[in-house]
């Protein structure tokens, strides 16, 4: 065994096709795919083209953490932050220029499509350069590792953990649009970490830039000095030459200690099927080698590191990572349920002061998934188990609905998040699903004073014993930027939305900034659409959590024929409730069927109906065949079809399409 592995490290690749044909290696790489870590060959041919580990003679060993910059990119949404990570790579080499890949770094269709950051990335580039007053020509190039992170605030807590990993950040703004909303969010979770921010006002190409404009708008929120600010076009490469060495000289090296004990950062992890799960991490302390026992401070679990390596851009193995750099490492986790965000990892049988701010996974909106076809049910736990496999953020529990059947109850981040896990579900695995409508976690107290939490509106007990005496609901803090014409109309709207407002002022003559604390019931489904749609679009939303409020909170009930259907059941505040039930039993009229027996919808609360719609009973016509004759013959015939629609209705079912529950969803 050990006269394989020596040999098959001893091939080169230039004799690849010599070897690719022998049925005795390829048997062995088959066999080894069953246990990923038995053959050191299987790592290097056998896995998928993303995962190659590539040996590259790097020593990283003469970088020490005075020539280590660490720095990530926040921006809002579609102001060139991924398109500038494009450009640095390839400034530095890392990526060939007309790679025919755009937004590199975005691995995910999804990612892709949207143009948004779902999961973490590093990528470790190498620059030359001087410093003043320095003469490092003889000295080794610096290393610079960039932390792409998430932008929504769904992954804020990832967010605040990458840039744990950081010293510094590059603040992009849009020459065009300026500041936004989550310009404004990412910049306080920067500056709350302490970091180094450059500006660098982008997209200065385009006709309608205005880069005097948005270096007064940084100046007046940010305190931001305009002479600071980099003016580049990340498309045509205009100003570039200056963001690499404006990283070096502006922001701080790593102060981690070499001589210190192992304490390593955990920024994001996945599943790989050949390898199990790829940590990122970043080294704060000491030295990790290959080989080494690691142990997690959350979870106390141990385990010996199989690859350690670099991101560069893709899995490069180096044998050792150092203090101040980022890097992968692949320790035999099995789940990325183990590999906690924000964990410390540290050297085994040693003691160490975990790294501040690991928070446990906080789910803040909760859906019902159920197959559309109920005949699919293993195909869609088999889907949901491979996908969180990926995304161990996401909680899943299996249920069961009177009107749906088998599914599952899953906990979100947030609304994006849930948004994104649909998307992939369908894009990556085929599924079909019913997703019921998003609930936020209430916490209710009972006559008796206990006090229970309440993801799933259908698990509300409705026991007279124990009478619901107060409500409380999850509020959040949002971030809203228009255009100043249409302040009137977004003051209705967030009033409409039992808002409350905490700040009103202007940016600039054209722009105005609002505060808003809003319940989170009432953004959870159509507010942001709602909001650009009055403002022509021009509107940027971002919102952070907040604490729970005080409520009149009730469970709205939808009953078909005086049976409660659980997976349309929710909590609504006890002022909407008559609309929201009017609506609800409206849609659900137009979307319910016909059948051969009277179908009745009713909303309810307890025992009292708050609205009503009827759907009549498709009947034949049993009087067409008298001509005439006693009019009792009639009455007989009529209330024996009376007596079978009677009969119909206490055996019948009435089935819910897929088209009401999509429906339902837009009621608020």
């Amino acid at each position: 065994m050990g006269f394989l592995r020596k040999t098959s490290q001893n091939i080169k690749p230039k004799c690849f096709h010599l070897w690719r044909t022998s049925s005795f290696l390829r048997s062995i790489i088959v066999n080894s795919r069953l246990c990923p870590h038995r053959f050191a060959l299987t790592h290097s041919f056998c896995s998928p083209s993303r995962q190659n580990v590539k040996e590259v003679g790097i020593d990283l060993t003469q970088y020490p953490p005075e020539r280590i910059r660490n720095f990530s990119i926040i921006a809002h949404v579609d102001h060139g932050k991924s398109t500038l990570a494009d450009r640095l790579l390839e400034l530095t080499g890392t990526i060939k220029r007309g790679h025919g890949q755009p937004q590199y770094l975005d691995k995910l269709q999804v990612e892709r499509e949207r143009g948004i950051t779902v999961k973490a990335q590093t990528a470790t580039m190498f620059h030359k350069h001087n410093l003043v007053g320095n003469n490092t020509s003889e000295q080794p190039p610096f290393l610079i590792n960039l932390i792409d992170t998430p932008g929504h605030v769904d992954f804020s807590y990832e967010v605040s953990r990458s840039l744990a990993a950081c010293q510094g950040a590059l603040l992009v703004v849009d020459a065009a649009q300026g500041v936004q909303a989550q310009t404004v969010a990412n910049f306080y979770l920067a500056f709350e970490s302490n970091l180094a921010i450059i500006p660098v006002i982008n997209k200065i190409d385009q006709p309608t830039a205005d880069p005097d404009r948005v270096k007064a708008q940084l100046k007046s929120m940010f305190d931001l000095e305009p002479t600071h600010a980099l003016l580049t076009s990340a498309k045509t490469g205009q100003g570039l030459e200056h963001v690499l060495p404006a990283i070096i000289e502006r922001i701080p090296p790593p102060p981690g200690k070499s001589s210190s004990p192992l304490r390593m950062l955990l920024l994001d992890s996945y599943y790989d099927e050949y390898k199990g799960v790829i940590c990122h991490v970043a080294v704060v302390d000491g030295v990790l080698h290959k080989g080494d026992k690691i142990s997690s401070a959350a979870t106390g679990q141990a385990y010996e590191v199989l690859d350690v390596g670099i991101m560069h851009p893709e899995l490069t193995s180096t044998g050792i990572l150092l203090t101040g750099q980022v890097g992968y490492v692949v320790s035999g986790m099995r789940s990325t349920k183990e590999a906690r965000i924000g964990d410390t990892l540290h050297q085994s049988k040693t003691v160490v002061e975990p790294l501040p701010g690991f928070k446990p996974v906080k789910h803040m909106v909760f859906s019902g998934l159920y197959p559309a076809d109920g005949s699919d049910f293993d195909a869609l736990n088999h889907a949901i188990e491979r996908l969180t496999c990926n995304d161990a953020s996401v909680s899943v529990t299996k249920e069961t609905s009177t009107a749906l059947g088998l599914g599952f109850r899953c906990g979100f981040l947030g609304l994006l998040h849930m948004d994104v896990f649909h998307q992939r579900l369908e894009q990556e695995y085929g599924a079909h699903v019913i997703s019921t409508v998003p609930t936020v976690p209430y916490i209710f107290e009972y006559s008796d004073g206990s006090k229970v939490q309440v993801q799933n509106p259908s698990a509300l007990p409705s026991n007279p014993k124990k009478r619901v005496t107060a409500g409380w609901e999850p509020t959040v803090l949002a971030t809203i930027i228009i255009p100043s014409e249409y302040v009137g109309a977004v003051i209705t709207l967030c009033s409409e939305r039992r808002g409350q407002q905490l700040e009103y002022s202007f940016i600039d003559s054209q722009r105005a900034f609002m505060k808003y604390r809003l319940p989170l019931r009432e953004i959870v489904v159509d507010f942001y659409n709602e909001l650009k749609s009055i403002t022509s679009g021009y509107a940027s939303f971002d919102y952070e959590d907040s604490e729970y409020q005080q409520a009149e909170l009730v469970k709205l009930d939808i009953l078909l024929n005086g049976q409660p259907v659980d997976a349309m059941a929710t909590i609504v505040h006890n002022l909407k409730a008559q609309r929201v039930g009017r609506e609800l039993v409206e849609k659900l009229k137009k979307f319910i069927d016909r059948q051969m027996f009277e179908i009745t919808i009713q909303a309810a609360i307890g025992s009292k109906i708050i609205a009503r719609e009827t759907i009549s009973a498709m009947r034949k016509n049993v009087l067409a065949k008298c001509y005439g004759g006693d009019v009792t013959r009639k009455r007989k015939l009529l209330e024996k079809q009376k007596e079978g629609k009677k009969r119909m209705k206490r055996v019948g079912s009435v089935d819910i399409p897929q088209e009401a529950f999509n429906e339902i969803l837009k009621v608020s």
